[in-house]
């Protein structure tokens, strides 16, 4: 259960400026014991020290945009004009500021490198960008596919995302702060579907021309475990032809379709952008992160878009084509995963 915004607001956010600081103070300390922790790992894989250099930099980044936050609601008139236009882009500019900051850090660190393969810019698909708007369907695979997917729409595509995220994100202060100024929506852990799906027509009917809809329609990230029960789900509702689909698929989970119909009946003008991505699959937990991030973090990702005009719009063949996307998407994951590196390569 996330605690009430008052606590999280008066008691949250200032411990993350304590512990910012105390940790700066403290920074020879820290470095010593990551150093020493990371001594239990085969020599090419000891990644204590850039591991906590990064948490640095994402503390610091943290402290930085509360502060922000504290300044913009102060300019707002304390909170009272929020929710007006310029504000709203003034912390659009805040969370691209924040998450520049650390995509340079990952791409420093981690040696991180992103290769996507999008759409030639014809004629056509530059008519199309940014004048209307879009909703997004991502696979869903660790903890940092949100974040670049995001970084992505703002910093490269000019993107302004609106995303359904689980409430317990709201524990992050920054995050909590900033993403509960914008239209989004955090949804508690056992919300019934349909509160889930009320949120996305509400995000999807007010989008305008530079808005973007996120949606991860597998609703969490692939484990075998996961899939076995998506599998016996489908079953179970009798959608055995759904089932046989979803027995398919290597690397994903079957897609949930009803909050993608959702999104695309609440904006039938809005194009459908599929996105595809891999190389960071595997890290799911802290102690992925910990025992296999490689030493040359490499992402690729491709994404095409289908026209508002050549979307579905029947729910049976909508469901179908989710599933084709689907298909193609795990398709191009089991091509384009790379390869891991053993120790003694």
């Amino acid at each position: 259960m996330v605690p009430p915004r008052i606590i999280r607001r008066l008691i949250f956010a200032p411990l993350v400026i304590a512990l910012t600081l105390a940790v700066v103070v403290t920074l020879p300390i820290w470095l010593l014991v990551a150093f020493l922790a990371s001594l239990r790992l085969p020599p090419p894989q000891r990644r204590g020290m850039r591991l906590m250099a990064f948490a640095v930099i994402w503390l610091a980044l943290e402290s930085a945009a509360l502060i922000a936050c504290l300044g913009l609601w102060i300019a707002s008139g304390f909170g009272g004009r929020l929710h007006v236009e310029a504000s709203q882009e003034r912390h659009y500019t805040l969370i691209r500021w924040f998450l520049s900051r650390v995509y340079g850090a990952a791409v420093r660190i981690f040696r991180l490198s992103v290769d996507i393969d999008e759409p030639e810019l014809t004629p056509e698909e530059a008519s199309r960008r940014l004048t209307r708007p879009v909703i997004v369907l991502s696979r869903h695979a660790g903890p940092g596919d949100s974040f670049l997917l995001v970084y992505h729409l703002l910093a490269r595509y000019g993107r302004r995302p609106r995303i359904v995220m689980k409430a317990a994100l709201q524990l992050d202060p920054s995050l909590d702060v900033v993403i509960n100024r914008l239209p989004n929506a955090f949804v508690p852990r056992k919300v019934a579907e349909s509160g889930i799906i009320t949120e996305i027509q509400r995000l999807a009917s007010g989008m305008k021309d530079v808005d973007a809809l996120v949606i991860f329609p597998e609703g969490g990230n692939f484990t075998p475990t996961r899939r076995r029960r998506a599998i016996t789900r489908l079953r179970d509702k009798g959608l055995r032809e759904e089932a046989a689909r979803a027995e398919s698929l290597d690397h994903l989970l079957p897609p949930r379709p009803n909050g993608a119909i959702a999104a695309i009946e609440s904006c039938p003008t809005a194009d459908v952008i599929f996105v595809a991505h891999t190389g960071l699959d595997d890290l799911i937990t802290i102690g992925d992160v910990w025992r296999k991030l490689p030493s040359r973090a490499q992402i690729r990702a491709k994404w095409w878009r289908y026209p508002a005009d050549q979307v579905p719009r029947t729910r049976e063949s909508q469901i179908t084509w989710l599933f084709d996307q689907w298909t193609q998407i795990d398709n191009w994951i089991t091509e384009n995963r790379p390869t891991r590196l053993t120790p003694a390569e």
